[in-house]
């Protein structure tokens, strides 16, 4: 199966942009870090912020996938069109995959800059997939990495050379679509309430605003 095969299916007229909860219908917008700013007085980082995040991100993927899900692991990564003839997925994935044979399985597609911006028209993003499981990832590493966007923090995603990729986790057991689009704040929208309706329930203090249909 293909990805895009997938979403026509499931979630037909998404986008695989920021921000996918205000695409859909049902969903939860969670806020990370408890408003806790990320440098301290003295302009340092403030790790302990982080570490926070890093651990309420782990909990709210946990929440939504088993190891053995199939899973889409879809990453954006955005590009001059021509500075680069193309961008190299090793630096997104070869870090955060178990077995690196997996390598020669992933899909990319071309598609045109998604935001506005002047002169969009001289940039592309291109889109890469991964059919897996969430065992064949280094899932904890995977998670750091997409909150790390703004800060000089390790684990980072690499091989991009405008924007910061973006990052979705597509699991196609459950239908639902897990999103971090950076320390600030997540996204989680699903076919039906009901599967993601624990998660709500359970860390109702860590929800910004949900939608149920």
């Amino acid at each position: 199966m293909k990805i895009m095969e997938y979403m026509e299916e499931r979630f037909p007229r998404l986008e695989f942009i920021p921000s996918i909860y205000n695409q859909w219908s049902i969903g939860i917008h969670f806020c990370l870090g408890e408003n806790i700013y990320q440098l301290k007085a003295n302009e340092e980082l403030n790790l302990k912020m982080f570490r926070f995040v890093y651990e309420q991100i782990s909990t709210i993927f946990n929440q939504l996938f088993e190891q053995n899900d199939d899973i889409f692991l879809v990453t954006n990564m955005y590009k001059h069109k021509k500075k680069e003839k193309c961008i190299r997925k090793l630096k997104v994935y070869q870090p955060f995959l178990k077995c690196k044979n997996h390598l020669n399985q992933i899909m990319v597609k071309t598609y045109p800059y998604p935001f506005e911006i002047n002169k969009a028209e001289e940039y592309e993003m291109q889109q890469f997939s991964l059919l897996c499981k969430p065992r064949d990832l280094h899932v904890a590493e995977l998670l750091k990495a997409a909150s790390n966007e703004d800060f000089p923090l390790k684990p980072r995603f690499g091989g991009y050379s405008i924007d910061y990729p973006d990052v979705f986790f597509v699991n196609i057991t459950k239908d639902i679509i897990f999103f971090i689009y950076d320390d600030r704040g997540c996204e989680v929208i699903a076919l039906d309430f009901k599967r993601i309706r624990p998660l709500y329930e359970k860390y109702h203090d860590w929800v910004e605003e949900y939608k149920c249909m």
